[in-house]
């Protein structure tokens, strides 16, 4: 507002609760005023000179330019979020456009021609009406960023408060430059690395046990990491072995090509794990770690709730993004990590046996070998 000899009252409401979010003292002379909410709101801005209303508008993104800002380098974040971006579009009627690493654009760009995709170095932020920031708000007391705190509703619903519409999750379609069956034998596709130590599955005997348990019934194990082995200083998680490698620098297109064939995924609280969920492939996601709120529904969900778990959605904790070890509750006791490490195979191989069809297409010999189906 500029200075001026006439006092100014400001008003921000929120149309939709009737709620005064703000007004101005009745001597506001000028200067800046903006609300402290930094996420959907259907605003409702009026503005008195002198006693007489000068200027008034309510919020409406319809056939307006409008930016989500998806973060970078986050695989499972983005494919999460993005959902809700997509209704936030179809509710408001707004000509949208989505920020988000270059590597994630190809997944979706085909699918969705009415959304524009940009990375945030081709963003313009003048052309914009308005612009909703995704992300986890760790340190968010004062709900600025957040309507309400993202471990309380969960990783990807979170993104539909920020941006006011219905939380219910809908995995993303996905684009294939090439959706044919990348090999003719049943198989299933493991994931065993994470941005973390406590997101692995950190009992020693588990992969190669369920690994010999999935062989075992005719199918092929192929590992689909980024990397065949990941980890820092003295703590190193490696592809398991009786896997084989698809591990490398393939586009995240092919990735997605290998999970739309498999008759299982099992995975981790991880990139890969939504990757799967979005391809439509049955996920089993090994975690501790996080509540299961926090991600996608899945009916193979391996939790142990006889240990410690669910640090991650707990606010009394702080986590900490570069203690690659991080262990809020039990770091360097011989309880660290027990959350995964308590998770045995036989939990994990029984959640296996419940996924229909898993051995629709072998058959068990008498000597307890398996044979392919004709």
């Amino acid at each position: 507002m500029p200075l001026s000899d006439q006092p100014w009252r400001v008003k921000l409401t929120d149309l939709d609760t009737g709620n005064i979010l703000f007004e101005s003292s009745a001597d506001f002379p000028g200067g800046m005023i903006c609300s402290s909410k930094r996420y959907y709101i259907r605003f409702g801005l009026d503005v008195w000179s002198a006693g007489a209303l000068v200027f008034h508008h309510e919020h409406n993104p319809r056939d307006r330019d409008v930016l989500v800002q998806l973060p970078v380098g986050t695989l499972g974040d983005t494919i999460g979020w993005f959902p809700y971006a997509v209704k936030f579009q179809a509710r408001h009627g707004c000509r949208l456009t989505c920020a988000m690493g270059p590597k994630l654009i190809p997944l979706f760009q085909d699918e969705y021609p009415g959304i524009t995709f940009v990375t945030h170095q081709e963003i313009n932020p003048e052309q914009f009406y308005a612009t909703y920031n995704i992300g986890l708000f760790f340190t968010d007391a004062e709900n600025i960023f957040q309507p309400c705190d993202f471990r309380y509703v969960g990783l990807h619903r979170t993104a539909g408060y920020i941006l006011g519409v219905e939380p219910t999750e809908v995995p993303p379609r996905l684009s294939y430059t090439d959706d044919t069956r990348p090999i003719a034998e049943p198989y299933v596709c493991i994931a065993v690395q994470a941005s973390m130590h406590g997101k692995h599955w950190n009992n020693p005997e588990g992969w190669a046990a369920v690994i010999a348990f999935v062989k075992a019934r005719g199918y092929r194990v192929i590992c689909i990491d980024e990397k065949p082995f990941h980890g820092q200083g003295l703590i190193w998680n490696h592809m398991p072995r009786g896997a084989e490698d698809e591990t490398g620098p393939r586009d995240l297109q092919e990735r997605a090509r290998w999970l739309k064939h498999c008759s299982l995924l099992i995975g981790l609280s991880s990139g890969l794990s939504w990757l799967g969920w979005a391809a439509g492939c049955p996920v089993l996601m090994i975690s501790g770690f996080t509540h299961p709120l926090n991600e996608f529904h899945t009916p193979y969900r391996v939790i142990n709730y006889h240990a410690c778990n669910s640090c991650w959605n707990d606010p009394r904790v702080q986590f900490d993004h570069h203690d690659f070890l991080w262990c809020p509750r039990h770091k360097d006791t011989p309880r660290h990590y027990e959350c995964t490490r308590l998770i045995t195979a036989d939990h994990v191989i029984a959640v296996i046996a419940t996924v229909p069809g898993f051995e629709a297409d072998v058959k068990m010999t008498a000597d307890g070998t398996s044979r392919k189906d004709p």
